[in-house]
């Protein structure tokens, strides 16, 4: 659409569904590893007594209390332990081992955030063996997920991180925390430095780290932050919507630049996002506009041949069929001057002429053509919009099968900050395919989602 500027206003809806980051919700297996470890049960074993001891005043009750732990009777032995507690003359250690079997007993019963007081309250005792300490910080963090204490959540699994002995599992329970207590700020930092730890270890970013930092870009509203987040989706999961909703972002960004808009139609194309009628419409226009007439007639075909249709309602069909046949008589009168075009341009003192004819070529599909065409522009100098050509040299390349060229290419063109983003996009696109049909592999060549990582994800499940 042409507004009375003369500049077109910017058509292009954004998808109606944003990628929402992906929550993780509470561990099932949380702590019910916990052993009542109490002095009575491991003299009945006649084992040697680790950790603190009951007085004898306790003895009685403990011992009773645990014969029902035993016996599964967990509600009888909740009781006994509660009523121990007002026992005149107890001990530190006694109320030691008092929170540690109502931690074990409530966590049988479900009752979770019992479980984490008397969980917390023998962490805080100082009588916890050191060995032991580690384990029941993680449990804490993964208990207080478990019942939506993110602050708690947080805070243990920070001192898990801390301490050195937090593993893949507590690291997604801090982040999502972060993002679930509505810290956005927080979420951003934390999984970022997640992110960057992980590919400075030649792993693959986990997908919800990506999503996450992503969503909490959002959250700030911070278009960079987005677009930048948006890159690595598609650089490590290069999946059709992280495309779409990438590219209609960076789409929304390019405000009075003709040529970056059409370079940025170019990879919506080739990602195959575009969706609505007037997508194809204004690219086709763009298109024309800039002397490539085959290149319109190829996007409104493609988009005539979608299914389901992309043009809904008759006077839309009509406007595009009018169009393609515009499209058509063009570049049937361009394609007949096209080798007169050639030799003066080779005649030219300058590039510009070559690049005129190398994005003739480029949009009548005859790649190598282009390439030939666009390279000798750029070799000779003189061209109005070097970055521009070169992007397209870049892309003639990959089509023609020159992988290799093309993202030499692509990594050449610096200067100008939306072709330059869009450059590196394509080079995922050399990397990932031959620039038609691009693997949509989730874990790219050389890197690795470890072991650990994928056990986390799996003992985590959504709330």
């Amino acid at each position: 659409m042409i507004s009375q500027s003369g500049m077109r206003t910017n058509t292009m809806k954004p998808p109606a569904r944003l990628i929402a980051a992906v929550i993780l919700g509470a561990a099932v297996a949380v702590v019910t590893a916990l052993a009542p470890a109490t002095s009575a049960f491991a003299q009945e074993k006649g084992e040697k007594e680790k950790g603190p001891k009951n007085s004898p005043a306790l003895a009685k009750p403990l011992k009773e209390a645990n014969d029902d732990i035993k016996a599964k009777k967990y509600t009888d032995a909740i009781s006994k332990l509660k009523a121990a507690e007002g026992t005149s003359g107890k001990t530190p250690a006694d109320q030691y081992i008092i929170d540690e079997m109502l931690s074990f007993a409530y966590i049988k019963t479900q009752n979770y955030p019992e479980a984490a007081k008397a969980m917390e309250a023998k962490l805080d005792s100082g009588l916890t063996p050191q060995a032991e300490q580690s384990t029941l910080v993680k449990q804490l963090a993964t208990i207080n997920y478990q019942i939506k204490n993110y602050d708690k959540a947080v805070d243990f699994g920070n001192r898990a991180i801390k301490g050195g002995f937090a593993d893949d599992q507590i690291r997604t329970i801090v982040g999502q925390s972060y993002y679930l207590k509505g810290d956005w700020k927080n979420t951003l930092k934390f999984e970022e430095d997640l992110v960057n730890q992980q590919i400075k270890a030649g792993q693959t970013p986990s997908l919800e780290s990506l999503q996450l930092v992503y969503s909490a870009c959002q959250k700030l509203q911070d278009d960079a932050c987005m677009t930048r987040s948006m890159e690595k989706l598609v650089q490590y999961y290069p999946k059709p919507e992280e495309w779409a909703q990438l590219l209609y972002g960076m789409r929304k960004e390019i405000t009075n630049n003709e040529a970056d808009l059409l370079q940025t139609y170019r990879l919506m194309l080739d990602t195959d996002v575009l969706k609505e009628g007037s997508d194809y419409t204004e690219m086709a226009e763009l298109a024309l506009d800039a002397g490539s007439p085959g290149e319109a007639q190829h996007v409104l075909e493609k988009a005539m041949a979608k299914n389901p249709p992309v043009f809904t309602d008759q006077r839309s069909k009509d406007r595009a069929q009018r169009l393609l046949e515009t499209a058509k008589k063009r570049a049937t009168s361009d394609q007949a001057g096209l080798a007169k075009l050639e030799k003066e341009a080779d005649a030219a003192p300058t590039g510009e002429k070559n690049v005129a004819v190398g994005r003739a070529y480029l949009g009548y599909e005859q790649y190598d053509k282009a390439v030939d065409q666009l390279s000798k522009g750029l070799s000779k100098g003189g061209v109005k919009n070097e970055m521009d050509a070169r992007l397209m040299l870049g892309i003639a390349q990959l089509k023609a099968g020159h992988k290799d060229d093309a993202s030499k290419t692509f990594k050449a063109v610096k200067g100008e900050p939306a072709l330059e983003r869009l450059a590196n996009l394509w080079n995922l696109r050399a990397k990932g395919g031959n620039g038609t049909n691009v693997s949509q592999t989730q874990n790219p060549k050389g890197s690795k989602v470890s072991q650990s990582q994928k056990a986390a994800r799996s003992r985590v499940r959504q709330t």
